[in-house]
């Protein structure tokens, strides 16, 4: 780890996360049945259902909930969700757990931006229809609804009603507000904002019990909303941990392709690989049935995100100018001995940034123009199964998630302790 030394001393603005504190997950069962309220209820069925109105993949927290009611509490759990990312294989080998996947109205997303509050409308009208559907009609009564806020509209309210009509419990894990998801792209003062946060409060205080996943959010909660949450921290399952060797050396295998393809240039990471053997990686070397890491490898360094607004990579991208200029200001008219030990103390850098989103593309340009000598830059979208390797694998992880109530604390950083690295991220309040 101390070839990243350097680099966190750089990004300024960053707040070195060490430690945190994680509920056992063996006591999740018993937490969600106390929750719930209805502990003399609960198992009458043997059945759950979890909610979550996005793209389960996307989803690692619920994905999480819905092994630990399938293992712990041998619940039939049926998770009603949208497609897209491919779950952790763990969640789709589960012989208890069922995915009812919805079809999302993507038709809307050709409508001119200037009736951009019909579509909402629209779209909400859509989704709370199709969740009706397979709350009422699809899925088997249940003894628990379990659903993820935000969204909170419509999903709160068909989730009230099917419980009501269904005679279950109603659970709401809250992630963070969903109105203020809302008010990024409308505004505070905007009429649809204040509706909004109307229906996520009543129907939030509507439920039986709730869930939340950190203790600032709990007091806000109380405080302000009437709502009674227990925290749950977030806690990395078992496979995010460090890497073994041979893992490693499959992993960058694997990837190796999609690290020869630079963004749109031809940077030090391109130029090594093109000098590679068939036996090694960019950071491993194998020789017979032996795998170790080369001396003079990059520094990884690895961020995910869903490329929106709430997360400011132009943080990341100066943090990387600025390391690379202070690399060749070192380097500039010292002999071979003094570059050697620069090396050691100042390795180059390899960004590994994952995921999908609407501002991938704008990054991506701006990565291309800054012309960088010491730092390389790629972006890829991993096999659940390879994620928490590539996180195993790292030097360190970076969060640039600003939380749009800031309240909420990103899995992201959760897994990357899981896996034994430290983690350059903004301040959180936990």
């Amino acid at each position: 780890m101390g070839q990243v030394n350097s680099l966190s001393g750089l990004i300024l603005r960053f707040h070195l996360c060490i430690s945190f504190s994680s509920a056992s997950s063996e006591n999740f069962a018993r937490r969600i049945s106390t929750a719930s309220g209805r502990i003399g209820t609960m198992g009458k069925r043997g059945r759950a259902c979890v909610v979550v109105l996005g793209d389960l993949g996307r989803s690692p927290r619920m994905q999480y909930h819905a092994l630990s009611l399938a293992r712990q509490a041998s619940f039939q759990v049926d998770i009603v969700s949208y497609g897209g990312s491919i779950p952790h294989e763990a969640v789709l080998n589960h012989p208890s757990i069922h995915i009812h996947t919805m079809a999302q109205p993507r038709f809307l997303q050709l409508l001119p931006k200037i009736l951009y509050p019909v579509t909402l409308l629209l779209k909400a009208l859509i989704q709370f229809t199709m969740l009706l559907w397979f709350l009422f009609v699809k899925v088997p009564a249940p003894d628990i609804f379990l659903v993820q806020n935000p969204p909170s509209v419509p999903t709160l309210i068909a989730v009230k009603w099917a419980s009501s009509w269904r005679r279950a419990a109603f659970v709401v894990d809250w992630h963070n507000f969903g109105y203020t998801l809302l008010a990024l792209s409308l505004g505070r003062n905007n009429l649809l904002v204040s509706l909004y946060r109307w229906f996520e409060n009543y129907y939030g205080k509507m439920a039986t019990g709730s869930l939340c996943v950190t203790k600032a959010m709990q007091h806000e909660l109380d405080q302000n909303w009437g709502v009674r949450a227990k925290v749950l921290y977030d806690q990395p399952p078992e496979f995010f941990r460090p890497a073994l060797l041979e893992e490693r050396h499959e992993l960058f295998c694997r990837v190796k392709k999609d690290l020869c393809h630079p963004i749109g240039v031809y940077d030090i990471i391109s130029g090594e690989l093109e000098n590679h053997e068939l036996h090694e990686t960019l950071f491993t070397t194998k020789s017979n049935a032996d795998i170790s890491l080369k001396e003079k490898r990059p520094a990884l360094v690895v961020s995910s995100t869903s490329w929106t607004p709430d997360e400011n990579f132009g943080i990341l991208l100066e943090a990387a100018v600025m390391y690379d200029r202070r690399v060749a200001a070192r380097s500039e008219g010292s002999d071979t001995a003094e570059i050697s030990e620069e090396q050691h103390l100042y390795p180059n850098l390899l960004f590994i940034i994952t995921g999908k989103g609407p501002e991938k593309e704008m990054y991506e340009g701006k990565i291309k123009r800054l012309n960088l000598k010491h730092v390389a830059f790629r972006t890829m979208w991993l096999a659940a199964e390879d994620y928490p390797l590539l996180l195993g694998s790292a030097d360190l992880g970076v969060c640039l998630h600003t939380s749009s109530s800031g309240l909420d604390l990103p899995m992201k950083v959760v897994d990357m302790f899981g896996c034994g690295l430290p983690v350059c991220s903004v301040s959180y309040s936990w």
